[in-house]
């Protein structure tokens, strides 16, 4: 039996340091600064490396660091990419036996833009990622498992997330789930029915506002909205101002680890299966799996690469304080 098994994207994230670029402020950028280049231009790279991501894969590597008996299902291409990426989670404990290869579409890549100091800008290929269809994922081999963690899908995958957790709650699998947009747009009825079935959502400040149709700072709306959608643990991450988590009856919040930031990429996935690891390990244990996400996605934060940093069960590290108040 799998401790738990993951859903989402493989990815091989591709970093570079570009050597001349412009921030620009405006409001024609959705964030009201962009990236610029001149046109035309030869953009030489001061430093270019590789690794692995997607929230399918990266979430896998915590869960394995952890001790837990893990396996990732997804999808990658028939190139070299996706037989490094085989091979990485195979180096990481990571059953891989439920990893389906296409020849349709190349392996999901990022280009990771680095060294923008204020952010990081990425270039997203969603690729063989998006192919995996419910007909194809083996459903009585991943039967035998005590949790699944679901990540942001997309495509073909995407249209999977009922599917997948409807079997979940039929055979008695608690599930975890990080939606992205393309499940947050799903039909109101059908999102509301699969939220009911959750035993822990986990949602970034934009989710969480664009779920609820609330101001993401008007955490006490939210929460009240959260709480009638998901009858189980509902977390919101804000970034370095840290997480605010309820179970219904109590609001958990602690703030962010200072940390040298190296790399950003990933540290949503890290405080996630760091949160969902501590939980499973510590009986329903909230303020313990904050203090082990919240660590865990510091460490990974510290280093380039959304999986080189993550804190193994042996690991010794910094716990935040965490305020509990009743509801």
């Amino acid at each position: 039996m799998y401790d738990i098994i993951t859903f989402g994207a493989a990815i091989q994230d591709i970093y570079i340091k570009p050597e001349k670029f412009k921030i620009l402020g405006s409001a024609k950028f959705a964030t009201g600064k962009g990236v610029c280049f001149g046109l035309g231009s030869k953009i030489d790279v001061e430093e270019m490396h590789f690794s692995s991501g997607g929230g399918g894969t990266n979430t896998a590597a915590t869960f394995a660091k952890q001790g837990f008996l893990t396996a990732f299902c997804g999808a990658v291409g028939l190139d070299i990419s996706g037989t490094s990426l085989i091979d990485e989670l195979s180096r990481l404990n990571i059953d891989i036996r439920f990893v389906k290869r296409f020849a349709e579409k190349a392996t999901s890549h990022s280009v990771v833009l680095s060294g923008l100091k204020e952010d990081r800008t990425i270039f997203v290929y969603k690729g063989a990622s998006e192919l995996l269809d419910k007909d194809i994922i083996p459903w009585q081999d991943i039967r035998e498992a005590r949790w699944f963690y679901v990540a942001p899908l997309a495509g073909n995958l995407c249209n999977n997330f009922e599917s997948i957790v409807n079997f979940a709650k039929e055979n008695n699998i608690k599930i975890a789930v990080n939606p992205g947009h393309s499940q947050l747009s799903l039909p109101k009825k059908t999102l509301k029915e699969i939220l009911a079935k959750v035993n822990i959502l986990i949602l970034n400040q934009e989710e969480a506002s664009f779920l609820t149709k609330t101001p993401y700072k008007k955490e006490g709306q939210i929460f009240t909205k959260l709480d009638k959608l998901c009858p189980g643990i509902a977390i919101m991450t804000k970034g370095k101002d840290g997480v605010v988590v309820s179970d219904g009856e109590f609001i958990y919040s602690a703030k962010a680890l200072r940390t040298e930031v190296a790399d950003t990429v990933g540290a949503g996935d890290a405080f996630a299966s760091g949160f969902v690891s501590a939980y499973i390990k510590e009986n329903n244990n909230i303020e313990k799996a904050i203090q082990l996400g919240i660590a865990n996605s510091a460490s990974c934060l510290s280093q380039t690469g959304a999986k080189n940093g993550l804190l193994t069960s042996l690991q010794e590290f910094e716990k935040v304080k965490v305020e509990k108040n009743k509801i």
